[in-house]
């Protein structure tokens, strides 16, 4: 590697760091691309050359933060198989459906971003799709045909990863009804409508009965979290 690709790498990190504090600071509607340079002590200009926006600034810091959890990076480590598509599943509702219950409030902004982007311009959450879609994607494609060759689920479409997707718009959407102080809905006692939303997910991606009762159940492997997100991811 050159000299000057470990000074570009180097320089990406640096921005990357300060991005991190200005955000943590500010949020993000408070954060400029000129603070952020002025923290790196880079022009504005040099910056834009290694993230065109706030957007993907943003975007990159949450996608290394998704890469960085030990608890995701067990659960992607595990051979594709049915019980680590459950496995996936539970892990995205479980995250979900904690954001509104939880202290943290930056994580339940980072959702309420995801949703407005839908309606501004689209490009923040066009990054983190691209971003979460190829850290997650491959595995839960890979959990889906095995699950089929099994015997554990049939076939729906020609696109795995479209059911993917079905199933994080899913959460994310339960996830928006809770965040307002007084939630839009009231879905009742909350182990109950976990275990509900899952089964939901799974019936709607393909599982059969006899395979949602065999690993729905079934205690998450060791080390493995409630940690996959696709906001957060």
């Amino acid at each position: 590697m050159s000299t000057l690709r470990m000074t570009s790498d180097l320089r990406r990190q640096l921005i990357l760091s300060a991005a991190k504090r200005c955000f943590a600071r500010n949020g993000f509607a408070g954060t400029t691309t000129k603070s952020v340079a002025a923290a790196a002590a880079i022009s504005e200009g040099l910056l834009f050359k290694h993230f065109p926006s706030k957007a993907a600034l943003y975007a990159e810091i949450l996608a290394e933060e998704c890469e960085a959890d030990p608890d995701l990076a067990h659960l992607l480590g595990q051979e594709p198989s049915t019980g680590t598509l459950v496995e996936l599943v539970k892990g995205m509702v479980g995250h979900f459906m904690h954001v509104s219950d939880g202290p943290d409030e930056q994580e339940a902004q980072r959702i309420r971003l995801m949703a407005t982007s839908h309606l501004d311009d689209g490009e923040f959450a066009r990054l983190l799709y691209d971003k979460v879609g190829a850290l997650i994607g491959p595995v839960f494609a890979a959990s889906i045909e095995r699950a089929v060759a099994a015997g554990d689920a049939a076939r729906i479409g020609s696109e795995p990863l479209n059911l993917f997707w079905f199933a994080h718009h899913t959460v994310l959407m339960a996830a928006l009804t809770r965040l307002p102080a007084i939630p839009c809905l009231s879905y009742g006692n909350a182990a109950d409508v976990e275990r509900q939303l899952c089964q939901f997910i799974l019936r709607g991606i393909g599982l059969n009965e006899a395979a949602i009762a065999s690993h729905l159940d079934c205690e998450l492997s060791p080390n493995s979290g409630q940690s996959v997100t696709a906001e957060s991811a």
